[in-house]
């Protein structure tokens, strides 16, 4: 019972620690929450035309196809009426691709400034790169838990995957190609927090050896190179 209630202090500690860091440590504003806000509305916005786009061929290819000889026998003021509507909705399709497809050159070319090159990476602090990673990883949908410095048993950012399955990121600021040996430690760290996957995020090389030891384990390697590539796409 002693174990146990050390054990819940412990985590208790944790929990505030995290709080604290949380309300003292400014996220940087490379990546904002706006431009994500944005592209989901978009995303939503482009499924809506797609429906309404669908919709307008299916109505033109009925009127103009399978019923025009009916149409035939609908008086002339119908058929102008129904014409003139036909057009503008087609304008209006139109003018409504096009804005959405100009919003979404707009947040790509701001993501593209927001991106940050590998020197400007190296130039963060340890902390910093750790909020620049969690909001990459915010932007492709997950949610995501930033640990304290003590006591966060090397896990830097928890995840929650879409399908509600825990996963895990450690983040290495280094210069240094990164060795076997940090990939076996983020595993071991996986198994403790019962995670199933695992992220090795860094600003350094990854070696051939550590790549041979991840092949087969449920762990994604992301390189400096690659994280500038993602930072380009987010």
């Amino acid at each position: 019972m002693l174990t146990i209630l050390t054990g819940c202090a412990r985590n208790a500690t944790v929990k505030n620690m995290q709080v604290r860091v949380y309300a003292t440590t400014p996220k940087p504003p490379t990546l904002a929450h706006r431009d994500n806000s944005s592209g989901r509305r978009i995303t939503r916005l482009t499924w809506f035309l797609a429906l309404l786009t669908t919709l307008f061929v299916g109505w033109v290819l009925w009127r103009y196809g399978l019923a025009n000889e009916l149409w035939k026998r609908v008086p002339g003021v119908m058929v102008e009426f129904f014409g003139l509507l036909t057009a503008a909705g087609f304008l209006t399709l139109v003018i409504l691709w096009s804005v959405v497809l100009w919003q979404k050159r707009s947040i790509s070319h701001g993501a593209d400034k927001n991106a940050m090159s590998l020197d400007e990476l190296y130039a963060l602090s340890p902390r910093d790169f750790e909020h620049y990673v969690a909001a990459l990883f915010e932007r492709h949908g997950y949610q995501v838990e930033l640990r304290g410095r003590a006591g966060d048993l090397g896990v830097d950012l928890a995840l929650m995957r879409a399908d509600g399955r825990p996963a895990i990121v450690q983040c290495k600021r280094y210069r240094h190609a990164i060795g076997p040996d940090i990939v076996r430690e983020l595993f071991g760290t996986m198994v403790h927090e019962r995670a199933v996957h695992g992220f090795l995020v860094t600003t350094a090389e990854i070696s051939d050896a550590a790549r041979a030891w991840a092949a087969d384990k449920p762990i994604t390697l992301i390189d400096g190179h690659a994280l500038v590539n993602l930072g380009k796409r987010a």
